[in-house]
């Protein structure tokens, strides 16, 4: 699976990256979301992970974008990963087009769930 994350922190890209390693998974990284865009549309993703707070762009303005664009990047599945647990956050990703949700700290288990669900149930 081609995974890519999107989070402007460094720290939260290296410890997916170590969990990934955990089951011989690779994901490509990007540091911000506008480069993450470019990314996306260049290469070949079947999973986008994006964190909600990032600068110049956040994660809801970029799930929009991928979601109205009509072209590949509305049928990758995108799960948002976010230490943002105030109410409603879950309602507004859902409605911006994220299709599951992982709380930071991420728990090992329930994101490779979330990486077998995507697998089974991409987009068409």
């Amino acid at each position: 699976m081609n995974i890519i994350y999107i989070d402007d922190d460094a720290t939260s890209r290296a410890l997916l990256r170590d969990m990934l390693a955990t089951r011989g998974m690779a994901m490509t990284e990007a540091a911000d979301a506008r480069s993450g865009l470019k990314m996306i549309d260049a290469g070949k993703f079947d999973l986008i992970l994006m964190d909600l707070r990032m600068p110049d762009m956040n994660g809801l303005t970029a799930i929009r974008q991928l979601r109205s664009a009509g072209d590949k990047g509305a049928r990758i599945p995108i799960v948002v990963v976010t230490a943002d647990l105030s109410q409603g956050v879950k309602d507004l990703c859902q409605s911006a087009g994220a299709d599951d949700f992982l709380e930071k700290p991420v728990d090992m288990d329930r994101l490779f769930m979330v990486i077998a669900s995507a697998g089974k149930g991409r987009r068409a």
